[in-house]
């Protein structure tokens, strides 16, 4: 009798044995990258948002002050990670210290 997985040549413990390989520097560096491209996806559509409502706003001064300030909190934010992320850089090329793969001479 044959069966599926000997079709499809499907082997379950291949599918998850990556995770034997995870350690604690890994899960770092997954957090840091994971965060900083996140945050940095949400800011900008926050920077989206508040041109939409300057735009939108109809000559609403009390709007469009709102999407001028949600434009300047994504920018302040978006400077704020890519400076992060500039920090980060400078680490690894003067100390050799490269927190995106936790590796620490």
């Amino acid at each position: 009798m044959l069966l599926a997985q000997d079709v499809l040549n499907i082997n379950p413990s291949a599918s998850f044995s990556n995770l034997n390989n995870i350690t604690f520097q890994s899960f770092i560096s997954i957090a840091i990258s994971f965060v900083l491209i996140v945050t940095a996806v949400i800011l900008f559509f926050v920077i989206i948002g508040g041109g939409l409502a300057v735009i939108l706003s109809g000559g609403n001064q009390q709007n469009q002050q709102k999407g001028q300030s949600a434009i300047t909190a994504g920018v302040i934010g978006l400077l704020i990670v890519f400076g992060a992320w500039a920090i980060m850089t400078l680490l690894q090329s003067f100390f050799g210290i490269n927190l995106l793969t936790f590796n620490i001479p």
